[in-house]
């Protein structure tokens, strides 16, 4: 039995300054460098799209103008590429300008993942939504956020996603403390802690850029003071609502085990870069020989 109103709205916070690719995004959003011949915030949406989700919302800043001009119609370059005869190309530009409708919220001041969020709260009203960060590329032969969709509306509660990473790496993660629920594929999470030291963290299970919450996480964010990093962190809202009662209350995780990326760092960038060219029909194998003779 379903709980609660369908979850038909997504969004996507996009206003960090990608300051882990300086220079390349002095002047151009992060979540606008191409992998391989999309960028990477087309991914983002189009994993959206393709959940089910038909109402997008874009949390931006300053220099983001670039991601409202990707997803907007460009009539002078439809044209000149009509003129040409180029139908490829042509359908690749018109695809990008009617995956929408797209909304956008300038976020204004950096404050946290948690503040960025808190800035969807007038589009998101009283319904369950999804937030996928741009920086995680999840393999769209996967379907993680479908499946956290469904336990959503199975618990009425709020879902993340999790990994499994080397003890080593969780310092880099919000961390979940979790217990199996019995006959289900999710799990319970009793806490999260943000970005703990390796000798502190409960468990190996990392949390990843995809969340589908109960609208009551903003009444909490709207409360929920500065924490690590003086940020409105949504790590801490969560872990309220974790330990709440009542409507809204409760978080479960879907420990995901298919590919994902993390963009925002070079080494998985470049392998997300590689992994998907090498998997383009027109090109792929030759990449592969290419590679085979390069690292030989």
């Amino acid at each position: 039995m379903t709980k609660g109103k369908a979850i038909t709205k997504a969004v996507i916070p996009a206003a960090g300054l990608g300051t882990r690719f300086l220079p390349a995004t002095k002047a151009m959003p992060k979540e606008m460098l191409p992998v391989v011949d999309r960028p990477a915030i087309q991914y983002v949406v189009e994993e959206a799209i393709d959940a089910g989700l038909s109402d997008l919302l874009m949390i931006t800043g300053r220099n983001k103008r670039a991601l409202e001009d990707h997803f907007d119609r460009e009539p002078g370059l439809e044209a000149a590429l009509e003129a040409k005869g180029d139908k490829d190309k042509l359908g690749l530009v018109e695809y990008a300008s009617n995956l929408g409708p797209i909304h956008y919220v300038r976020q204004g001041e950096a404050k946290g993942l948690g503040h960025a969020v808190l800035c969807a709260q007038q589009h998101v009203g009283d319904e369950p939504f999804a937030v996928l960060l741009g920086d995680d590329l999840i393999d769209e032969a996967e379907n993680l956020l479908g499946t956290m969709m469904e336990v959503q509306q199975k618990t009425g509660g709020s879902v993340i996603a999790l990994i499994e990473v080397d003890p080593s790496q969780i310092s880099a993660y919000g961390c979940a403390d979790v217990t199996a629920v019995e006959g289900e594929d999710y799990v319970r999470v009793n806490s999260l802690v943000e970005k703990p030291a390796a000798a502190d963290a409960p468990s190996n299970l990392a949390v990843i850029g995809r969340y589908v919450l109960h609208h009551n996480v903003f009444s909490v964010l709207e409360s929920t003071e500065p924490g690590r990093g003086n940020e409105i962190q949504l790590t801490d809202a969560l872990q309220t609502l974790a330990a709440g009662e009542g409507e809204g209350s409760g978080v479960y995780g879907v420990v995901f085990k298919g590919r994902r990326y993390d963009t925002g760092d070079k080494l998985s960038y470049l392998k997300a870069v590689i992994t998907l060219a090498s998997e383009r029909v027109e090109f792929g194998e030759d990449l592969k020989t290419w590679m085979k003779s390069f690292v030989g």
